[in-house]
């Protein structure tokens, strides 16, 4: 947490102490980089799930985006922005299927919304993430109880803006967006698929978690433990 110089010997209130909590946009590239190694050292997790009632790729596309984006981002560095923004454009061009233009959308409006932003903090934040859903919405139409990334995305940012709008610091509302995460992605174990192709199996999707969702989590709860280092 970055500490502000008080002329006062004694401590600032709490609220106060929450609202400093930020981090840089140079600093904020590491976000990039842990997300890129979560998502390659859960690759054959991802798969297996996706195996169940999927093609079984998902984590071996999501691999190959993340580790273009890895090459690219050794061969030109950058800020949290341009890092997002990156990772985006490549999952949008390089890994195709449903989940490239999704998870390349939520990533390039991420990058966008923070860009210009030299500090970070819990309002920034939550914004770039009502920001990123709102992009994933132009191109799908689902919604809570479909089975898809959205049962996680759509609660964790329902719950991130919920905790800060009711005065939690940014380390409490980022592990209350990681909370919903979770119950979010175990949710769609009982539930029946109601889009794309596992959607074809009906009753028989039910039992096994989706992998969107699995990857969703996994990237918001990155995300968290990332900046909660940064603060």
């Amino acid at each position: 947490m970055r500490l502000m110089q008080y002329a006062s010997s004694s401590s600032p209130p709490a609220n106060e102490r929450n609202d400093m909590e930020t981090f840089s946009q140079e600093r904020g590239i590491a976000i990039v980089d842990a997300l890129i190694l979560a998502i390659q050292n859960n690759k054959q997790y991802l798969s297996d799930i996706d195996g169940a009632i999927g093609d079984g790729d998902h984590g071996i596309n999501m691999n190959k985006g993340f580790t273009l984006c890895r090459e690219a981002l050794d061969k030109q560095t950058g800020n949290l922005s341009y890092g997002l923004r990156t990772l985006g454009k490549i999952l949008m061009m390089k890994i195709g299927g449903s989940m490239g233009p999704l998870y390349g959308k939520f990533f390039i409006a991420l990058g966008k919304s923070l860009e210009g932003h030299d500090e970070i903090g819990k309002e920034d934040f939550g914004r770039a993430l009502s920001d990123a859903l709102e992009q994933i919405r132009t191109i799908s139409p689902a919604q809570v109880g479909d089975k898809t990334l959205m049962d996680v995305l759509i609660p964790a940012e329902e719950t991130f803006r919920s905790a800060v709008s009711g005065g939690k610091s940014f380390s409490e509302a980022l592990d209350a967006m990681s909370q919903a995460a979770r119950a979010g992605r175990d949710s769609t174990i009982d539930m029946v698929a109601k889009l794309g192709r596992s959607s074809r199996l009906g009753e028989r999707s039910r039992g096994v978690m989706d992998a969107g969702a699995a990857s969703c989590c996994l990237i918001l709860e990155s995300m968290s433990d990332s900046i909660k280092k940064l603060l």
